[in-house]
């Protein structure tokens, strides 16, 4: 009996995860008719529509890959273009990777909490006003949704129904008003998850690029500085080209456009790096 139960309801979350990649289908591919058959085919027990809720995790991962995969490759290509050796490289390399990935998690954590204690603070402020004044705040509700395109009737009759619903009420306000997102009551939590995301996306992504310094002599010990460096090169691109492909899951952009874009904005990145590093080589310092 528990094996039918639990087929059942492996069936039925198919169904739903079919259902809601055919809506997104249908809005990449501008296709009304199939937008209208997969809302008219919802029951009640689907009437919370479903949307890609992966973005907030991915900014983290994205941001932090690339920054780090970027500082990593600026880093070994400023350093081959300065004619330096492997040994220096991977020196600098992964400690400046490690301690910007530290620095990255703790910049998120702390940016991301401080934001949240923000827009609490925020709330209570129009908490108060609403408490004190509540004929001041409809009015201006009223007025927002006037200037929107709402008859002063309809706006009435919707921000006065609202209102009886004070925590809701007070929510709506910091959207429609201040344009800012309540955030959680685990908000910290949720902010360190963030910050250690961005660590380990960092100091991860940005290892990549290095890793050819360490694995390839270990096979090939007689090959030069220029065959690590190529290494590194196709390492990086390759990374790159695959997180802009992930990143365009959650646009409407197609995949090839952003992992195309991306690659080519990290090669610019590292050819500056490399020029850079060959500049100053080739200038006449006195040590």
């Amino acid at each position: 009996m528990k094996n039918t139960t639990k087929n059942d309801n492996d069936s039925e979350t198919s169904g739903l995860l079919m259902k809601q990649n055919g809506a997104r289908k249908a809005f990449e591919g501008y296709d009304t008719e199939a937008s209208r058959l997969y809302h008219d085919s919802r029951t009640n027990k689907e009437s919370d529509e479903t949307h890609q809720t992966g973005g907030s995790a991915l900014k983290p991962i994205i941001f932090g890959g690339l920054d780090g995969i970027l500082t990593s490759f600026a880093i070994v290509a400023g350093s081959a273009g300065g004619s330096l050796s492997p040994k220096v490289i991977l020196i600098l390399g992964f400690s400046n990777i490690f301690a910007d990935a530290l620095s990255m998690g703790v910049g998120e954590f702390l940016s991301s909490k401080a934001e949240n204690e923000w827009i609490l603070s925020e709330r209570r402020r129009e908490e108060w006003e609403l408490e004190n004044y509540p004929e001041g705040e409809i009015r201006e509700m009223i007025e927002l949704y006037e200037s929107r395109g709402m008859t002063t009737a309809d706006a009435r009759v919707i921000v006065e129904t609202m209102s009886k619903y004070k925590d809701f009420f007070v929510d709506v306000m910091m959207i429609e008003e201040l344009g800012l997102q309540v955030p959680e009551d685990d908000h910290e939590v949720e902010s360190m998850k963030e910050g250690v995301v961005m660590f380990f996306s960092f100091a991860g992504f940005g290892s990549l690029p290095l890793l050819g310094y360490v694995l390839i002599p270990l096979s090939f010990p007689d090959l030069d500085s220029d065959v690590l460096f190529a290494s590194a090169c196709v390492v990086t691109g390759v990374v790159l080209f695959i997180m802009g492909c992930v990143k365009s899951i959650f646009s409407a952009a197609k995949w090839y456009w952003c992992g195309l874009e991306t690659l080519l904005l990290g090669g610019a990145c590292a050819s500056l790096a490399f020029s850079i590093g060959q500049f100053v080589d080739g200038m006449k310092i006195n040590a």
